[in-house]
């Protein structure tokens, strides 16, 4: 019998691309089989993303996209649109199945014949670093996120399975494992209910075990918030500096404390600069990126300016910035004030010009720095030449052959160029 063909297609986030896989290894270990390129599939799951408008969208195109190309095809859907708006995508073109849970997942794999339901992954496609989901769910309702509404139950995985999954997917071939989680910062938060604070399982447990693994291989942490980047966490960063990157997606927003607050976030300016510094005392070098929102609601000149003040005080080595877009369902769509397009793409584009600035600032004092550096394509335009990303992720180019892609570098940082880090020669130990 000729086995059945799958096609998977992923919108949005880390953690959706981690279930997506999740989903397709199942599928694959019950006798599915990947479809050529070149051909329809049999089976197509779209995993959607509704954090902004735009997601929505994308996801709706993505459907209707794999219903031209795959006529016969029965199109399951899932993610955070799917849950948002079941109807709404249940009535697109081809279109068998929504599901509005993730914890269904294993219900959808036993309905499509799936016996053995995995835990864990033990491949990431054909990528170089591996994303693990360690926890799902967000309680926090920040006044303009639409997730906590479409995630809202708060689970963290059990540390063995993690531990059996890192250790698989480093048997792979993965040399870097990315942590990553809808609130990172609150794995094991559900776990410790009932229990002493010296009783807790907390992040910085997790990444202390994960480390005590053998092989070649390093670890990372997706986003995750200020306030939980505590001593412990950092105390094992600096401890594990051998297996854990020095590098922290902290994220901001703003730097204005009026913003915050009708952001509904929990802490000021002072205590997340406070935070960044703590972390910068104990790991030599940290790198630390951030996302920042512009023009939300009610943002005046001196909002902003309190937000690039921020920053150039932390010095980030990445600033991810998003427009403000208001989101449907979320308080800050309907609040007074909204910021003119035409004045949130000047602060955009002002924000973007400091985020260079800064970004080449902190590269330039790597320069004489031994990097690891995580191997991970051929350089189209110079030949004889890699790209990857350094532990403390910077892009670096560096001399190099294909038979080192995904593979470590040690090299000593050179001249910064273009927005990356140009090795200055292989580092020696």
């Amino acid at each position: 019998m000729t086995p059945l063909t799958l096609r998977t297609v992923t919108l949005g986030c880390k953690v959706n691309q981690y279930e997506t896989e999740l989903v397709r290894e199942g599928l694959l270990g019950g006798g599915y089989v990947d479809a050529p390129a070149d051909a329809a599939a049999d089976l197509c799951v779209v995993n959607t993303c509704t954090v902004t408008a735009e997601g929505d969208s994308k996801s709706r195109q993505a459907i209707r996209r794999l219903a031209r190309h795959n006529p016969a095809a029965r199109i399951v859907v899932m993610g955070c649109y799917a849950t948002r708006a079941p109807d709404e995508v249940a009535n697109l073109p081809g279109v068998v199945e929504v599901v509005t849970d993730k914890r269904e997942i294993p219900d959808l794999l036993g309905r499509f014949g799936v016996v053995d339901i995995p835990t864990g992954i033990s491949r990431f496609g054909d990528r170089h670093r591996a994303y693990v989901k360690v926890q799902d769910g967000c309680l926090l309702r920040y006044s303009f996120c639409i997730i906590p509404m479409v995630r809202p139950h708060m689970a963290s995985r059990p540390a063995e399975h993690i531990v059996e999954e890192v250790a698989r997917l480093v048997d792979a071939g993965y040399r870097e494992v990315v942590l990553t989680g809808i609130h990172l910062g609150h794995y094991g938060v559900d776990f410790n209910r009932g229990h002493t604070k010296d009783e807790w399982t907390r992040l910085a447990h997790l990444v202390n075990r994960l480390a005590d693994l053998s092989g070649e291989f390093r670890l990372r942490m997706s986003s995750i918030e200020a306030t939980e980047v505590t001593r412990e966490l950092i105390a094992v960063m600096a401890d594990r500096a051998d297996r854990v990157c020095p590098h922290l997606h902290i994220s901001m927003q703003s730097g204005s404390d009026a913003v915050l607050r009708r952001m509904r976030r929990r802490w000021g300016s002072r205590r997340y600069i406070d935070r960044c510094r703590l972390l910068k005392s104990a790991v030599d070098q940290a790198a630390i990126t951030t996302d920042i929102i512009v023009g939300f609601p009610g943002e005046t000149e001196a909002d902003f300016q309190a937000t690039c003040d921020v920053a150039r005080e932390v010095g980030f080595s990445k600033i991810h910035i998003f427009p403000f877009s208001p989101r449907r369902g979320t308080p800050a769509a309907e609040m007074p004030d909204q910021v003119p397009p035409q004045v949130k793409a000047e602060r955009v584009e002002r924000l973007a010009s400091l985020e260079r600035e800064l970004r080449d600032d902190y590269f330039a004092s790597l320069r004489g720095r031994r990097l690891e550096v995580l191997v991970e394509s051929l350089l189209p335009n110079r030949p004889g030449y890699v790209c990857g990303t350094s532990c403390r992720y910077a892009p670096v180019e560096l001399p190099g052959g294909e038979d080192e892609i995904g593979q470590f570098a040690n090299v000593t940082a050179g001249e910064v160029e273009d927005g990356r880090i140009r090795a200055a020669h292989r580092a020696t130990d």
